[in-house]
């Protein structure tokens, strides 16, 4: 069947979640950061995900927002950092302006030349959804950013995937959706719609019931896949 609709996740797929921690260490105010940034970066994605697992299987939703935070102090505190305020708040303020991946804008200007319908489906609360799509120039070429905050629960939970048809109608099969985590992938796979995962870091394959149909080393040949 062909695809309709391309759906992609935002922070590590269309944005770059390790860029407020290079931009800040790469700043003369932050050189305890300087050698550090990588491992921060790593620490803060892994415990920003951990998170929301934990509060979807234990009912104890909040906005991704809260999630990134605690995220961040638990990586602030593990590279000995956390006594930092002001870094705190300049990391915080840079994850409400994080760069897109080079590819994006033209990957989704061709999607959209194409006329398929395009859509970020993320854990991300609105606004800071909102703040990214701005940052990276490219609310023109999106039909729609739907957050799971309309849910309440984080993915890879079915009512979130059940958003992108609730919106954008159409069957399972029609949907392309793209995502840098491989349970995410995974987990849409399992849901019925066609799936890439952008597997930037060369890691192996998640030990899950289900496999994404694609794997990619960027965004670059999205357009092919979806037949545009």
């Amino acid at each position: 069947m062909p695809i309709t609709t391309c759906i992609f996740d935002a922070y590590g797929t269309l944005f770059d979640v390790a860029a407020a921690a290079r931009q800040a260490a790469a700043e003369p105010d932050h050189d305890a950061l300087r050698d550090r940034w990588p491992e921060l970066a790593n620490h803060w994605r892994l415990k920003q995900l951990q998170y929301t697992w934990l509060r979807a299987i234990t009912d104890a939703h909040t906005d991704f927002w809260e999630v990134t935070q605690n995220g961040l102090d638990w990586a602030l505190e593990a590279t000995g950092l956390d006594g930092d305020a002001a870094l705190r708040q300049r990391l915080l303020d840079l994850y409400w302006e994080l760069q897109a991946y080079p590819e994006v804008p033209e990957m989704l200007r061709a999607l959209k030349t194409a006329g398929k319908q395009t859509a970020i489906l993320s854990n991300g609360s609105p606004a800071m959804l909102d703040g990214a799509v701005q940052s990276a120039g490219i609310g023109d070429v999106l039909d729609d950013v739907l957050s799971v905050e309309s849910v309440g629960i984080f993915k890879p939970d079915a009512r979130v995937y059940d958003l992108v048809q609730g919106r954008f109608g159409g069957s399972r099969e029609e949907v392309l959706f793209v995502s840098s985590n491989g349970w995410d992938a995974a987990g849409a796979s399992g849901y019925g719609f066609t799936t890439a995962w952008v597997n930037r870091a060369s890691e192996p394959m998640d030990r899950l019931p289900w496999t994404p149909a694609h794997v990619l080393s960027d965004l670059t040949t999205i357009p092919q896949l979806a037949g545009a």
